[in-house]
């Protein structure tokens, strides 16, 4: 298939923009990735991605993607020392008062630090023969006339023409609203749903063959409304643990060691408590915070003018509630999705952005409502509330609570939260009723 354009520009050098450069490079004859950052030679966490050091989950589906734009990327990932694991039986999840029945799944996991995977995907998109990668430099403006990018302002009023630019800034995507407002082309429509979430990390050493009550990967949500505390414990490469623990409504967990500390131990379950005072620790006793006031969903699948030459993804669409580790999933697939809308389009028109956009938001739809619909089971959440949040999540507690003894229902939410699945499949009636009968076993049958 032969080149739908001469020069794309993708603006942000993320996990969201090193995809779409390797998706467009197929695609264009030459594409141009700015990132304002300085990008590290190695595996470093870097001042552009703040969460970067904390626990980040890349689901199921997300290696899957990424997989199909990097073939190998996987056991390549593996061979550095990314964790593999099967999501039935190395992850342990704690959660509505007990841990999931583990099972052997079949569902190839892999667990390994964002700084690693982002530096193992950009060496991928440097070695492209048609791609370059520019760091330390910002978009100023957009180019173009009303309606139609034509291209970016940088530093020094530098000019890049483009065929497409693709935003991939993140969370600051919003600033490119006055940009398009020169070219007349309206913003989205914004849901914002407060969660008011934050959460701490700590670095310990994990000897050959360590495991955290048995498991390579362990999850602990505690049982809502009451309690708004989480906690993620992940084997990473180098030999490390990476522990984050935090939390809903300012349910943060302090940054000094001994207050890190009496946290893991005030957790309604004792593995991370026996961890941390097990394992050395690699920091040097020094935990840093993030946090995170709200999800937020930019709905350009409504706009009724979208400008012809631009896309926005990732974050610069959505920023979902990062406790669910679904945001590198998701721009993944996204990227894929304007892939193929192009091919199908074959220019960056007005209608191709369209096409684009309304893929997005069923790719979005899924992990929007799973995370949101979570996040309004706390009455301090605020943000509009979907008709029937209260009796989905009425039910959902109870099939929590039948994964503690069910497999089958065990691995209908695995496949729902790794995006392998969409939420319908949960309410099938035959589904529903097995479930709804196993709740009434769980250890934790009381609660709820």
């Amino acid at each position: 298939m032969g080149a739908i354009g001469g020069h794309a520009v993708v603006i942000g050098g993320s996990m969201g923009g090193l995809v779409s450069a390797a998706v467009l490079s197929r695609r264009y004859d030459r594409v141009t990735v700015i990132d304002r950052d300085t990008l590290p030679d190695g595996p470093a966490d870097r001042r552009g991605v703040p969460q970067s050091g904390h626990a980040h989950a890349l689901l199921i589906s997300g290696r899957q993607v990424l997989e199909q734009v990097f073939p190998g990327l996987t056991d390549e990932l593996v061979a550095g020392g990314a964790v593999p694991y099967d999501a039935g039986w190395d992850l342990l999840f704690h959660q509505m008062g007990s841990t999931r029945t583990r099972f052997s799944s079949g569902k190839l996991g892999i667990s390994l630090t964002r700084a690693y995977l982002e530096h193992t995907v950009r060496e991928r998109v440097r070695a492209l023969p048609n791609v370059t990668i520019r760091d330390r430099i910002s978009v100023t403006d957009l180019r173009g006339t009303p309606g139609r990018v034509r291209g970016v302002v940088v530093d020094g009023a530098e000019v890049l023409d483009a065929d497409l630019v693709v935003d991939a800034t993140g969370r600051s995507g919003e600033r490119t609203d006055a940009w398009l407002a020169k070219l007349d082309c309206p913003a989205p429509a914004v849901t914002k749903v407060k969660i008011d979430v934050g959460y701490t990390t700590r670095v310990l050493r994990r000897g050959p063959g360590d495991r955290i009550g048995g498991g390579l990967l362990y999850l602990m949500s505690a049982v809502p409304p009451q309690d708004k505390r989480a906690a993620a414990v992940f084997a990473v490469e180098g030999g490390r643990w990476v522990v984050t623990l935090g939390g809903w409504h300012r349910a943060h967990a302090p940054t000094d060691a001994e207050g890190f500390a009496e946290f893991a131990e005030a957790l309604p379950d004792p593995h991370v408590a026996k961890l941390l005072a097990a394992a050395e620790p690699l920091d040097g006793g020094r935990a840093h915070k993030f946090t995170y006031p709200q999800a937020r969903r930019r709905h350009f699948e409504r706009l009724r003018d979208v400008p012809a030459g631009y896309v926005a993804l990732g974050d610069a669409i959505c920023s979902f509630n990062p406790l669910y580790g679904q945001g590198m999933t998701v721009a993944a697939m996204e990227a894929v999705a304007l892939g193929e809308t192009l091919d199908r389009e074959r220019r960056a028109s007005a209608r191709m952005a369209r096409t684009y956009y309304r893929r997005a938001a069923r790719i979005i739809a899924t992990p929007w409502q799973m995370s949101t619909g979570s996040d309004f089971m706390y009455p301090e959440t605020v943000g509009p509330r979907p008709v029937g949040t209260a009796a989905v999540n009425a039910y959902v507690r109870q099939l929590m609570m039948a994964t503690h003894v069910s497999r089958e229902s065990h691995l209908m939410l695995l496949d729902m939260q790794h995006l392998l699945a969409r939420p319908a499949s949960l309410f099938r009636p035959d589904r529903a009723v097995r479930s709804l009968a196993a709740a009434r076993h769980s250890p934790s049958r009381a609660v709820g």
